[in-house]
């Protein structure tokens, strides 16, 4: 079964984009007395709403993917994370479990949990300090190195503890259709790159904001004009996918969407959430929304985000009140160069992303 999610091409529906057989066979292969499987359905990204969608509207697909996950793994349990402000999609998840665990044993190893509303829920590292109890903080190590239940942090030849593979809610439901159908049936759509289709999000400065799942490959401008019904005054400003990456500039509407090819210009895929703006939008008061957000919702553990992201935040807003002056933009632009340095999580790397592309 992974060898068929590799000839797939399976990547990672979350942001990263990762080869799904990766993770898996990284986890199969693990020498480790306990292993577990997480599934990421806490989904936070401004401008993203395809995991709730898919879950209310077909939960039986993800579910079937973590059941297909568990029997290939074996893992000691799974868990699928929700906010517990989801409401709809929890029932929904809920009364599919209730409708599954009867002919598919491997569900009854499924725990279902549901977490704060805090963005960090939906960092891997964080998911994991949920469910095992505790506060969304992200952990130093990643999941497939310490996992869930591993107790104290161990030296460098100790750090294979309970290894966990955490794979997104959308990644999963694609799974039940490669093993059902074939890998060379998924890359009938997408690109070589890029196989599949994928949920996209377009909300912001559009006539008819919307969530639909279509092939991978489309220009931006293809997505945004025959979906979206085109940007609601004038013409396209500016493209954020989520809060994560690099803004996508009028310059970049042609390129195929893809995981790599996205990545080729400057900007990313990401988790195919894409806020517009147009002629109308101020970019300086988006970075400060978007930098206000990043540091907002971080968790303060570390530098990064407590010292860098607060300050790009207080100084974007000197700018809006007109009383900032070009010392401050100056410290702006070399603040993102440093604001990663030591960063737990990836909060920091979307703070200078973002900013620094406004900026360029």
């Amino acid at each position: 079964m992974i060898d068929e999610l590799r000839r797939a091409g399976l990547r990672g529906r979350g942001g990263s984009g990762f080869p799904t057989a990766t993770k898996w066979r990284g986890i199969l292969n693990a020498v480790a007395e306990r292993k577990f499987v997480g599934c990421n359905a806490a989904e936070g990204e401004p401008g993203t709403f395809k995991d709730r969608y898919l879950l209310r509207k077909n939960p039986f697909a993800t579910l079937e993917g973590l059941a297909i996950e568990i029997a290939v793994l074996e893992p000691e349990a799974a868990y699928i994370c929700l906010k517990e402000s989801f409401k709809p999609e929890i029932a929904r998840v809920e009364k599919a479990l209730y409708e599954m665990r009867p002919v598919m044993p491997e569900l009854r190893r499924l725990e279902l949990v549901l977490g704060p509303d805090e963005y960090l829920y939906g960092e891997e590292k964080a998911m994991l300090e949920v469910i095992e109890g505790g506060l969304p903080l992200p952990r130093v190590f990643p999941p497939y190195i310490h996992g869930l239940f591993a107790g104290a942090y161990g030296g460098p030849g100790d750090q294979l503890n309970n290894p966990t593979v955490v794979n997104n809610a959308e990644t999963l439901a694609h799974v039940p259709g490669i093993i059902a159908n074939g890998a060379e049936w998924f890359r009938e759509l997408g690109t070589d790159e890029s196989p599949g289709t994928m949920i996209f999000t377009l909300s912001g400065d559009v006539r008819q904001p919307t969530v639909v799942e279509l092939p991978l490959g489309m220009t931006l401008r293809r997505l945004i004009y025959d979906q979206a019904g085109g940007p609601a005054a004038g013409e396209i400003k500016a493209v954020f996918p989520g809060v994560a990456n690099a803004v996508a500039t009028p310059v970049l509407l042609d390129t195929p969407l893809g995981f790599d090819s996205m990545k080729q210009p400057g900007s990313a895929l990401g988790s195919a959430g894409f806020i517009v703006y147009d002629e109308t939008a101020c970019l300086a008061r988006v970075a400060y929304l978007f930098s206000r957000f990043l540091f907002v919702e971080s968790c303060n553990q570390c530098p990064p985000c407590k010292t860098g992201s607060r300050r790009i935040t207080e100084l974007l807003e000197k700018l809006l009140l007109d009383e900032a002056d070009e010392a401050d933009l100056e410290e702006i632009e070399a603040t993102t160069t440093w604001v990663t340095n030591g960063q737990r999580c990836y909060l920091a790397s979307s703070e200078a992303l973002v900013i620094a592309s406004v900026l360029a």
